[in-house]
């Protein structure tokens, strides 16, 4: 694995274990980062051929930078309670795409762009889901300031809301995952003497 995609991934996780405490939270970051990823591939496209690599990072960072910007502003003058829940997590989706541009996200076909971007929205939306459930008894309770969410029980586990709770709860889904994956392949023959 080299350098930048174990950069990337990094980034990512920070996303996916700091926006994740809450349903609300990572609806807003997911939204935020389907806009901005979208529109900054999109606003990329031209100008690539016409940059030289030396001027490709600064208006990668100036691009990203605004993008980041306009989408928390108007997150926050929309919606406040799901502003003040990501606010802190905005600034990482511009830098996540300016490691995308860096790794050569954008020029991969579009199908392969929507299958890595599905999947890390589908991971992040598990995460949160089971995160909301396990740490405090109930899914959605950040969604509106009317409805209570749905409650399944009363106190849940408040060390799967922190982030040592996320850490551990992820590597339970990426071992199931792998369990998954091991029965599903066909069982390889060994020869023994």
């Amino acid at each position: 694995m080299n350098t930048s995609a174990t950069l990337s991934n990094s980034m990512m996780l920070a996303l996916l274990i700091g926006a994740t405490d809450s349903v609300a939270g990572a609806l807003a970051i997911v939204l935020m980062f389907a806009v901005v990823v979208s529109l900054y591939g999109v606003c990329m496209a031209p100008l690539r051929a016409r940059l030289s690599s030396e001027s490709l990072l600064p208006v990668s960072l100036v691009l990203a930078a605004t993008l980041t910007g306009c989408a928390d502003i108007l997150l926050q003058r929309s919606a406040v309670q799901w502003h003040q829940l990501v606010s802190l997590y905005a600034g990482l989706i511009g830098l996540q795409c300016v490691i995308f541009e860096h790794n050569g996200f954008f020029r991969l076909p579009a199908r392969g762009r929507l299958k890595l971007c599905g999947l890390f929205i589908a991971l992040m939306t598990v995460l949160a889901v089971l995160r909301e459930l396990l740490g405090q008894g109930s899914i959605g309770h950040h969604l509106s300031d009317h409805w209570q969410g749905l409650i399944l029980f009363g106190d849940g586990l408040h060390f799967a809301t922190l982030a040592a709770g996320a850490f551990i709860l992820l590597g339970l889904l990426l071992a199931a995952r792998q369990a998954w994956t091991r029965s599903a392949a066909p069982p390889e023959e060994t020869h023994h003497p």
